[in-house]
C-alpha cells in the first residue's frame, strides 16, 4: 500500500520534472516518500493528501489517520509527544552522508558501539548535488539515517567529524515530534546517558 503513494509520489515528481518527450529514464523515488514521512510525519502528510483531494484515489488513506476506527486485532498502538518525563527522552534523526558503502557500514557500527545511537539505517544509491569549492559537484553517496537521543547529538557531530572521510561531513538533526511510546524507550534504553 505504501508503494502505492510513493509510486503516484515519483509520477507527480517525474511529470512535473522530466517531460515525457525526453529519453531521460525515469526512476522511482522511494526515498522521496520515506524523507516526507520522516520529515513531516503521517498526521501532515494525511491532511494534505485530504486537502488536495488526492487520498480519494489512494486506497490506504484511512491508516493514515492519527486515531484509529477500531481495533479488530486486540492490539493497541500508543504514540507520545516528545518529552523528558516518563520512560522517554527527547529524541532526533540525524542525516550523514558517506562517500561508499564501506564508509557507511563502518561509521554506523562506530556510532552503535559507542551507544551515540539506538539504529543507524543505510541507505545506498543516492546521488548528492551540491556546490564545493566553487564549482558544482555531483557524487553517488550513502544516506546514513540515525535515531537517537538529542542530547547525543554534539557527541554524535563530534564522533562524525572525528571517524569521517570529507573535511565538512554533512550532520543535519531533526526532531522527533512524537511516535510509538515502545520505540521512544527502546531509543532511550538502547543509547548512553
Amino acid at each position: 500500500m505504501a508503494s502505492a503513494l510513493c509510486s503516484r509520489a515519483s509520477s507527480i515528481v517525474s511529470s512535473t520534472i522530466i517531460p515525457a518527450s525526453t529519453s531521460v529514464r525515469r526512476r522511482r523515488l522511494p526515498l522521496v516518500g520515506a524523507i516526507c514521512v520522516l520529515t513531516f510525519g503521517l498526521t501532515n502528510l494525511s491532511y494534505s493528501l485530504l486537502k488536495t483531494g488526492c487520498a480519494q484515489s489512494i486506497h490506504f488513506a484511512p491508516f493514515l489517520r492519527s486515531k484509529p476506527r477500531g481495533n479488530s486485532t486486540g492490539r493497541t498502538f500508543h504514540s507520545v509527544k516528545m518529552d523528558a518525563s516518563g520512560n522517554t527522552v527527547p529524541s532526533i534523526v540525524v542525516y550523514v552522508t558517506v562517500p561508499n558503502k564501506e564508509s557507511g557500514k563502518k561509521l554506523a557500527e562506530s556510532i552503535i558501539r559507542e551507544k551515540l545511537a539506538a539504529c543507524v539505517n543505510r541507505v545506498p544509491g543516492i546521488e548528492s548535488v551540491y556546490h564545493w569549492q566553487g564549482e558544482i559537484q555531483t557524487d553517488s553517496e550513502e544516506l546514513l539515517i540515525i535515531k537517537t537521543r538529542q542530547s547525543l547529538l554534539e557527541p554524535l557531530t563530534e564522533h562524525v567529524k572525528a571517524n569521517h572521510e570529507y573535511d565538512t561531513p554533512e550532520v543535519i538533526a531533526l526532531p522527533i515530534l512524537g511516535g510509538s511510546v515502545q520505540y521512544l524507550e527502546w531509543i532511550k534504553n538502547s543509547t548512553r546517558d
